[in-house]
């Protein structure tokens, strides 16, 4: 039976955890790109229907690239992490679902495109989401963000997969503490919630 976390764990992937906007001069390996993808493709989706599609960014002239289709403070951000990842959505997830679930006849159930593409945003959010606390826990940061070009992003990144489209950039590294600036607020549970 699962056991609550310790606190030094809840802290590193959730209260002290933070967003950065830069990073030490320190490499991420691919082995360490892969164990990120080993940790989040764990996670729950609907049918598990694993829809996200990521291109981690390591090179130069990957991060040039995609850095000239972000747009405000984000172009420098991505130049300057050691990796930049975009959290694709591919909108024929429907096509794996034989082999990624074979319990049933799951691809039937996603017949309506335009249905597809509501499934296919919030589950490769959800995967993002994992992306970001599978970092974490692994002892490394992120950057998430919007503010790029969605269709420079697909037709650039995603050319070869048409039906593959751009969810969110993230940066990923080692944070650098200079970089932050004081937390946010988080309200309470009685701001935003109620027990019905």
């Amino acid at each position: 039976m699962s056991q609550p976390l310790p606190d030094s764990a809840l802290d590193q992937l959730f209260r002290t955890a933070r967003t950065y906007n830069g990073y030490l001069d320190k490499p991420v390996s691919e082995d360490q790109l892969r164990a990120i993808w080993d940790l989040m493709k764990m996670g729950p989706t609907s049918a598990n229907m694993l829809p996200a599609r990521l291109v981690w960014c390591t090179t130069p002239e990957a991060k040039e690239k995609l850095a000239g289709l972000a747009g405000g403070t984000n172009p420098d951000k991505i130049r300057q992490a050691p990796v930049s990842v975009i959290i694709g959505m591919d909108l024929d997830f429907h096509e794996q679902l034989p082999w990624l679930f074979p319990h049933a006849d799951a691809k039937s159930w996603f017949p309506d495109p335009a249905a597809r593409e509501v499934h296919a945003m919030r589950n490769s959010s959800l995967q993002g989401a994992y992306f970001i606390m599978a970092a974490r826990a692994l002892g490394l940061d992120t950057g998430p963000m919007s503010g790029f070009s969605n269709d420079a992003v697909d037709a650039t990144f995603f050319a070869d997969q048409p039906r593959v489209r751009s969810n969110f950039i993230s940066t990923l590294g080692y944070g650098d503490p200079a970089t932050i600036f004081g937390r946010s607020p988080r309200p309470d549970f009685e701001k935003f919630n109620r027990i019905v």
